[in-house]
């Protein structure tokens, strides 16, 4: 019946056929969820009447909801559901580039690979893209609040969010950004849904102002929760809704556009890989290139190394190159092997980017000083095209260990957590004895300079005694990031596997107030059910993907 309800509906296409479910069960995460169909809306109005449908048919069948897909990406179970997934994919990935203005209009189903064929010939850049960006797609980057390897200087996608375009409970499409506080006043007066949006949020923050602002978390990065505090800024007067939509999950609508910001690309770069023969060498390195303000500090383990170069003629595929030319770009490091005496711990990747040449390589030259000063090995690489070697790896590390290992799977659930750098030194030691206790081996990549950490274990999930220990280390884990303030997740957001964590990190009153704000949003439970609030471990587990 609801098949066939929607084929009647809608000009888009609608499946239920058993390849597209399956396919539709999985992100990346731990989970699988089947949804009853999927749906590719045609367009904004296809996805108004989609919304009209499930509110008139909701309390006939209170299963009924709606998630938004675009690149599948998701490592937290974001864009599963049972009831009705809409692929944005094939009809929503439309964009406009200005260059000029900085500025581009797109659409959630626009893949970052294609946004960015247009933009880097235009020497204009959307920095907030992720390690995954050779499939992601915008919609995800931005209901997720990504960040990636150039966030370090500068920012996560919400700092490059002017609009979204949103279709909301009552199936019409609006669009929210910043207003100042006379726009504002008028939004308040209107008398209908919008204005009683408006007068929710409002009313809300005017409340709890001090209590929201209070909660922000004080890591350069964050994706947990809604993020009420980047709504009303009462000194100036500005109030932007759009910085709740951002990293909301498609909990509180359905995006259909957004406009964002760009910045022009830095004209000279220059990579330094620094080659660490223990993880007590990182706090010091890392605290010491930070003040040079690197555009990005990576990290990847030994473990993501040795990926790396056993599956090397897969990496040279992704490099565009064929396997002998791109082993041989390998040779300089071959004496980083003999003064070790074997491959490096962890490899960071300090990266330099400037308008001016001069700028760069002094810069270049301060940081390598200052570097070898703690006895280290180190490059300078000064080709883009030997550099892309270090990206490749570091970018492609988590889909290698997906496609690769044998006999265990990769168990994402303490992937994304953020600490502040100088706490490092403390944190790792804890945190590495967390994992020997309960004999997890982990891949471990990330953003260093953010202190933003990617722990991926590797399990046989077929076991329930790996199951069990699930909850019961991301417990202790998730328990350490907030005891040294840090976020449970800086860019990977909450969905299945972290939203049962909220209300741990924030407090029962501010979990409370983002009760209150799905509430003014979506009190019947139309977008996105279990993500942010209203989750829950047992249904997590229950959904639980063992191979």
């Amino acid at each position: 019946m609801l098949f066939n309800d929607l084929k009647n509906l809608v000009k888009g296409e609608v499946r239920d056929d058993e390849e597209t479910l399956e396919e539709f069960s999985h992100d990346t995460s731990l989970f699988g969820v089947r949804p009853k169909v999927v749906v590719s809306p045609e367009d904004v109005e296809d996805v108004k009447t989609l919304v009209r449908y499930i509110s008139e048919h909701k309390d006939s069948d209170s299963s009924l909801s709606l998630t938004a897909r675009s690149g599948g990406t998701d490592m937290s179970g974001g864009p599963l559901n049972e009831s009705i997934v809409l692929d944005f994919i094939p009809h929503f990935n439309h964009f406009s580039v200005d260059s000029e203005s900085l500025c581009a209009e797109i659409e959630p189903g626009v893949f970052y690979r294609d946004f960015e064929k247009e933009t880097g010939p235009k020497g204009v850049l959307m920095p907030s893209y992720p390690a995954s960006k050779s499939i992601a797609a915008l919609g995800g980057m931005v209901m997720n609040n990504a960040g990636g390897e150039k966030t370090l200087r500068y920012g996560q996608t919400r700092k490059f969010v002017e609009e979204v375009r949103m279709v909301l409970r009552d199936g019409n499409e609006y669009s929210f950004g910043s207003l100042e506080a006379e726009e504002l006043e008028r939004k308040l007066q209107q008398d209908d849904f919008e204005g009683e949006v408006y007068q929710g949020v409002h009313k809300l923050l005017e409340e709890h102002y001090k209590l929201v602002q209070s909660a922000q978390p004080k890591t350069s990065k964050n994706s947990a929760g809604y993020a009420l505090w980047d709504v009303w800024d009462k000194e100036s007067g500005r109030f932007d809704l759009s910085q709740l939509f951002v990293g909301s999950q498609g909990t509180l609508g359905i995006m259909t556009g957004a406009k964002l910001r760009l910045i022009k690309e830095k004209k000279h770069k220059i990579l330094m890989p620094v080659f660490l023969s223990s993880w007590d060498e990182l706090p010091e390195i890392v605290q010491a290139v930070l003040p040079h303000d690197p555009e990005s500090l990576e990290l990847f383990d030994i473990e993501t190394l040795k990926l790396g170069l056993r599956f090397m003629p897969e990496v040279a595929k992704k490099a565009g190159s064929s396997f002998i030319p791109f082993a041989l770009k390998f040779l300089p490091e071959v004496w980083v092997g003999i003064r070790l005496m074997g491959l490096p711990k962890l490899v960071v990747l300090v990266h330099l980017a400037e308008d001016s040449e001069s700028e760069v390589r002094s810069k270049a030259a301060k940081v390598d000083a200052l570097v070898r000063r703690f006895h280290v090995c180190a490059r300078t690489i000064y080709s883009e095209e030997e550099a892309e070697k270090y990206w490749i790896m570091r970018r492609e590390s988590f889909n290698l260990l997906r496609q690769h290992v044998k006999g265990k799977r990769t168990a994402p659930f303490i992937d994304d957590f953020c600490i502040f750098p100088k706490d490092v030194p403390e944190f790792l030691p804890k945190l590495l004895k967390i994992l020997k206790e309960h004999k997890i081996a982990v891949n471990i990549a990330g953003h260093a300079g953010d202190g933003n950490f990617h722990i991926i274990p590797l399990m046989d999930l077929t076991k329930e005694e790996e199951q069990a220990k699930i909850w019961v280390v991301a417990d202790k884990v998730y328990a350490l990031v907030l005891q040294y303030g840090g976020t449970i997740t800086a860019e990977h957001n909450d969905g299945l596997i972290r939203s049962p964590y909220l209300e741990k990190m924030y407090g029962k009153e501010v979990y409370a107030l983002f009760e209150e704000v799905k509430r003014i949003f979506d009190p019947e439970g139309i977008f996105n059910p279990g993500k942010k609030v209203g989750s829950s471990k047992k249904y997590a587990m229950r959904h639980l993907k063992q191979e």
